[in-house]
């Protein structure tokens, strides 16, 4: 199957390429599962560029890397010259000669979109603050194999209207996921992304919803997903954001207005306000084998990029 030349977000991506992915990771996994040699990307390499601290994307990340045959090289915020003494064009030509691929971990999401724009080889976007398109192809891929479908299921998301949700609404309704997003009234979405998100819908034959009633958000869900409410660089919005947030907790109680046998998802780090240790550790959690399927789609993402899926 084609590809674009880098994963920015999945808004561009079809649902065929989305479950493409997903297929492929699952079979990656089966591999590694059984210690399988499976080393295609001998002699390939990739840049890591992270501004921002991360313990799940850069351990799947290289560990994924490593078990494929290929290299991995972590570029912190202190490492290179990335905006500073050099600029985003003149870092992607340069890693373009010495690397196959470049992921990065940014802030503003203009940044990955430049170094995309320049850089001769693929760039995957492992976060900015728009779109966050790896955490949802493992939350897709956890869902999977959970409910055994992904299509007429429903996922409430309740928190922050951040680059989390935004991947979920950009790609829910291709898949024929509902949506029920509930966020404070301050705290919604991209409007672009809403309105992104009711259209895809429509034609997708999908419920959209957007609340701030966590009650209302919840109502006939099969999985309920909440997040950090203060992302990195928002720590001067602390207290007005718990204050904001404040019923947004997710509990058993909140959880009586969802289906039955709903499951609980968290893509860490996990703070106890936003969800409590009854829920959290309880068998309607899946955030650990969420955490582990990291590895599988940034894998999979990684082969398909370099046109090695088949």
């Amino acid at each position: 199957m084609e590809f674009e030349k880098d994963l920015i977000t999945l808004k561009s991506y079809s649902k065929e390429q989305i479950q493409h992915l997903l297929e492929l990771s699952s079979n990656v996994k089966q591999k590694m599962k059984k210690k399988e040699l499976y080393q295609p990307l001998k002699g390939y390499s990739m840049s890591m560029i992270f501004q921002k601290r991360s313990t799940r994307t850069r351990v799947s990340t290289e560990t994924g890397m490593a078990y494929l045959g290929g290299h991995s090289l972590f570029l912190g915020k202190d490492d290179i010259q990335l905006g500073k003494n050099e600029s985003l064009k003149d870092t992607a030509l340069v890693l373009s000669r010495f690397n196959d691929l470049i992921l990065a971990r940014v802030f503003a999401h203009s940044d990955v979109e430049e170094l995309a724009t320049h850089s001769k080889v693929p760039v995957i976007n492992a976060l900015s603050d728009t779109y966050h398109p790896l955490q949802i192809l493992a939350d897709y891929l956890t869902i999977r194999e959970h409910f055994g479908k992904l299509e007429g299921l429903t996922i409430a998301w309740v928190g922050d209207g951040n680059n989390v949700l935004h991947s979920f609404m950009v790609s829910a309704a291709k898949l024929g996921i509902n949506l029920r997003v509930t966020t404070p009234h301050n705290f919604r979405p991209n409007s672009e992304i809403i309105d992104y998100a009711k259209t895809s819908s429509n034609e997708h034959n999908t419920e959209f919803l957007l609340t701030d009633d966590p009650k209302e958000g919840v109502k006939g869900a099969d999985i309920i997903v909440t997040d950090t409410w203060v992302s990195m660089g928002q720590d001067e919005e602390y207290e007005a954001r718990i204050k904001a947030f404040n019923g947004y907790q997710v509990t058993e109680e909140l959880g009586k207005f969802a289906n039955p046998n709903w499951k609980f998802m968290h893509c860490l780090p996990r703070k106890q306000h936003e969800v409590n240790d009854e829920v959290f550790y309880s068998k309607r959690s899946i955030v650990f084998d969420e955490a582990e399927n990291r590895m599988y789609t940034v894998m999979a993402v990684i082969l398909a990029l370099l046109r090695m899926d088949k």
